[in-house]
This record gives structure tokens, C-alpha cells and sequence, in this order.
């Protein structure tokens, strides 16, 4: 592909390479981020390659990042991986670059940088990345390290490889990743892992949800809950999943109230198209996984109320009862 032989190009001319992901980090974008760095370091050890963005959270098993200064950006090549806009950006620094190549699965809304290769059909950042390093077979190889991050990326954006984003090419990436030494069945492991208070969370959420009759859920996380069960807002993330385990709920969403007050918005389907409803509460994302923001309950009860009429359509389109 002509474009993955342009990046491809850019990353020869520049003798540093700073990669950035997305803020509040999952598989993915640590997977895209670091698994290309792991490549770039084997294919390039004379360059100076960076992985940026602040704390991983609980994910440090994936990798951890580099803390670098203003000046390192000076004349370097900066990538950013799997963030669909510039606010969500890990490490505002980005833009002090001598160029900006942005790679992404999610819908190409801010088309920013000065080379952009998006693949909206793609289960993950991971896989794009994974079809990137073998179209530049002639430059680039994958690593053992490359793979154990590229498949936790694969693992954790496809759910265990549930979600329908996952195709034949998914599965055909993930069982060439696995053929690598490392012990694939440890990544799903982690991410299958909650600590007890995480786990005391997702009893909050199945006892306090609100489930309609047509199968729209909605659980609001308080920072008094949170503050009780010892839980931060990132670690509330194990359990934005929580209620598609219920037969019957279609379409969720999760409100974690943060420190100012404000409630953060994680949406979720299992067939409703829900990223235009995230929109609408200055946010977006994927058609079934999405992210937005809400000022109050006042808010929150207004976006529960277009899920329901979203579920109630899509349900009738579908012609599901």
C-alpha cells in the first residue's frame, strides 16, 4: 500500500521519532504505541525513538512511557496512534514537530497531521499497525515484543475478540502474532483480572442499574461511591463492560462523576449505532463504543432518554422484540 511506503519513508528520514497515544490509555492505543516503537528500535537501534503520554495506570504490564523534554521535539517525527481528535491526545507536546503522522481506526472527524492513514473498518489501532510492518516487510519485522503488544492491543479492542469489528483479517493478524514467543494466554489473563474492589464495583453496577423494558441500561458511579470502594476514575474502566453481560440490555451507559463534578460518559451496544448520540454530549468515538461528557444527572438523564429512543428504533428497524 503506497501510504504505509510513505510512512514508511518519513520514519527513515528522521533520526527521532516521538509516538503518542490517546489520554486515559486502554490495550490499544499502548498496543499500537509501544508495539511500534518495538519495531522501530529493532529496524532502527542508531535512531531515538520515544514513547510518550504520562502514567498507564494499571496497564503498566503492556509497557510504561518516557519522559522527555520540549527540546527533544525539535526537528523530530512525531506519530500519534489510535486518537480520533487532537484534545484527547496524550501529551499536548505533539504539535511541536517537524512533521505529524496520525494512524487510527476511528472515524476520521479531525483530520489532523500532515500524513494520515485512518482505517475505520479495522478492529484496532493494533492490527493496522500489525498490516503496516508486513506491507514494509523489506524494512520492518515484527518482534516478540512487538507481538505480545500488538495482540493485548487486538485482544482488549476486539472484547476477547466478541465485538463485530472483528473480521477474518483479525483473526488471521492474531494468529500470526501468536505464533511469536511469548505466552498470549498471560495477556488475556491480565485482562481478564479485576482487584476486589473493582470486582465490589461491578456488584454496584448490577444492583444499581437502571434497565429499561426495551433494553437500555444506565448506572451512574459517584466519586462518593468511588471514594468508598477505594476506586480511582481509571480504575472504574474494568467495569464499563459490566452490564452487556445482562441478556436483554442492548445499550448502556456508564457515568463516572470525576473530581470536579462533571460526569465522564462511557456508551456502549450491542447493535445501536451510539457514537452520534456521544456527539451530541461533546464527545464520539466508534458506532458501539463511544465516549462523551456530562455536566450533571440533569444531562445524564437527558442522554439515557435518546439511548432509550435509539434502542427503541433500532429495535424496530431490526424488527427485535
Amino acid at each position: 500500500m503506497t501510504i504505509f511506503k510513505d510512512i514508511l519513508t518519513k520514519i527513515e528520514a528522521y533520526e527521532t521519532i516521538i509516538i503518542h497515544r490517546h489520554q486515559s490509555p486502554d490495550p490499544d492505543a499502548l498496543g499500537s504505541q509501544t508495539g511500534l516503537a518495538s519495531v522501530l528500535r529493532s529496524a532502527f537501534p542508531q535512531k531515538k525513538i520515544y514513547q510518550v503520554g504520562g502514567d498507564v495506570g494499571d496497564l503498566d504490564w503492556i509497557d510504561t512511557m518516557d519522559d522527555i523534554e520540549d527540546t527533544v521535539y525539535q526537528g523530530a517525527l512525531v506519530i500519534v496512534c489510535d486518537t480520533a481528535n487532537t484534545p484527547r491526545i496524550s501529551d499536548q507536546r505533539y504539535d511541536q514537530g517537524d512533521f505529524l503522522i496520525k494512524i487510527d481506526h476511528h472515524p476520521d472527524e479531525d483530520h489532523y497531521g500532515d500524513l494520515v492513514y485512518v482505517a475505520a473498518e479495522a478492529s484496532s489501532c493494533s492490527e493496522i499497525m500489525v498490516t503496516f510492518v508486513n506491507a514494509c516487510s523489506d524494512k520492518l519485522h515484527l518482534t516478540d515484543d512487538a507481538a505480545r503488544k500488538f495482540y493485548a492491543g487486538i485482544v482488549g479492542d476486539t472484547g476477547r475478540f466478541l465485538y463485530p469489528a472483528t473480521s477474518s483479517e483479525t483473526f488471521k493478524i492474531a494468529a500470526e502474532l501468536v505464533t511469536y514467543d511469548f505466552a498470549h494466554s498471560q495477556v488475556s489473563q491480565h485482562m481478564n483480572e479485576v482487584t476486589l474492589p473493582q470486582a465490589k464495583l461491578q456488584s454496584f453496577v448490577y444492583e444499581n442499574i437502571q434497565l429499561s423494558d426495551n433494553g437500555s441500561g444506565c448506572v451512574l458511579i459517584s466519586q462518593a461511591v468511588l471514594q468508598e470502594m477505594g476506586i480511582t476514575e481509571e480504575q472504574a474502566k474494568a467495569v464499563v463492560s459490566t452490564p452487556g453481560h445482562l441478556k436483554g440490555c442492548l445499550a448502556w451507559i456508564l457515568a463516572v462523576q470525576q473530581p470536579d463534578g462533571h460526569y465522564r460518559l462511557h456508551l456502549r451496544s450491542k447493535g445501536p449505532v451510539i457514537n452520534g448520540l456521544a456527539k451530541a454530549h461533546h464527545g464520539g468515538g466508534h458506532d458501539l463504543a463511544s465516549g462523551a461528557k456530562a455536566v450533571d444527572q440533569a444531562e445524564i438523564q437527558q442522554a439515557f432518554e435518546s439511548l432509550q429512543s435509539l434502542v427503541a428504533d433500532y429495535k424496530k428497524i431490526e424488527g427485535k422484540h
